[in-house]
């Protein structure tokens, strides 16, 4: 008889700070950079439009994951939450099943883990204040991800209820009005990404962008055209906040989670079948950490991430859950 712990909504929260679970993002990300977590492309299985089906997978630090996902965005006119499904996590010697995770809360947590992660990798170290589009499960994870940071935060979403809902559980500020937001030194989206929110022309120097949201095939955060600008324009240095001259290096800097995963799906994978980026255009964040690859090369250059999420955020989570079982006293299955 197995025994295996499960691990609800409330639990996974309760049992990593925001903090902790970036730090456990963070070495997940290095992990697989290094080649010691392993991960294959996550498996997508569609109903559109309704919504779609993910299988993700993943081995390391003695455990294997899976983790069965779903994402349908019009659920919560439904009274339905968008994202749900299970985590399961065993052991790697042995084969048997060791935990049961609430998928949305594992992907709330290193959703904002990720987002924040990254902002910190490659924004300005000046950088003022984050701003995070879209209010919905994942958008309050990065917020609180922030806050726990000392960074301050403006919370916008297209109804302004609910991000003044946000703003008020995680001590950020709130705005009614996109612009607001998308004048921020550092912008995150998390929204359902069935339109881009950040437009041509949108993002100024020195900026840094986390696209959270658009994470699966026909969805898209920012028009293409702005995501695959090489070199800042003469109507970039009008719009310089500094009023300074920018650096003649400065260049809109391509960064994602993964590229398989991201040449596939979300938005960098519209700009490369457009034939707008390539390859060598794009740096796995992963290599930044390690310090194997540049980030930011320029106070003026603009920086975006794109994050389709990965497997091994999934099992960072999970196992960081997992230890402290026995500590927070989580329920047992018997199987």
């Amino acid at each position: 008889m197995t025994r295996v712990r499960v691990v609800g909504a409330a639990a996974v929260e309760r049992a990593l700070r925001p903090q902790d679970a970036l730090e456990a993002v963070r070495a997940a990300f290095i992990a697989h950079t290094r080649g010691t977590w392993t991960m294959p492309p996550k498996l997508y299985l569609t109903n559109y439009p309704a919504g779609d089906f993910r299988a993700m997978p993943a081995l390391g630090d003695g455990h294997a994951l899976l983790k069965w996902v779903s994402s349908f965005p019009g659920n919560p006119a439904r009274g339905l939450p968008t994202v749900s499904g299970a985590v399961l996590l065993s052991n790697a010697e042995t084969g048997e099943l060791e935990a049961i995770l609430d998928a949305a809360a594992v992907t709330a947590l290193r959703t904002g883990a990720a987002a924040v992660l990254a902002a910190e990798a490659l924004a300005r170290a000046d950088a003022g204040r984050a701003a995070i589009v879209g209010a919905g499960v994942n958008g309050r994870a990065a917020a609180r991800t922030f806050v726990a940071r000392g960074r301050r935060v403006l919370v916008y979403d297209r109804e302004p209820e609910r991000a003044r809902r946000v703003a008020a559980e995680t001590g950020a500020d709130a705005s009614d009005r996109l612009e607001d937001a998308l004048a921020c030194d550092i912008v995150v989206t998390v929204t359902p990404g069935a339109e881009p929110v950040i437009g041509h022309g949108d993002l100024r120097p020195g900026q840094h962008v986390s696209l959270m949201g658009a994470d699966g095939p026909g969805k898209a955060e920012i028009a293409d055209e702005e995501l695959a600008r090489g070199r800042l324009s003469g109507d970039d240095r009008a719009r310089d906040g500094a009023g300074g001259t920018l650096d003649p290096d400065a260049r809109v800097r391509l960064f994602c989670d993964e590229w398989e995963q991201a040449s596939h799906a979300g938005d960098l994978a519209h700009a490369l079948e457009a034939g707008l980026v390539g390859r060598d255009d794009v740096t796995e964040l992963g290599a930044v950490l390690t310090g194997d690859a540049a980030g930011r090369r320029s106070r003026d250059d603009v920086t975006i991430f794109d994050s389709t999420g990965l497997a091994i955020q999934d099992l960072a989570i999970a196992i960081a859950c997992l230890a402290r079982a026995d500590e927070l006293g989580f329920p047992t299955l018997e199987l």
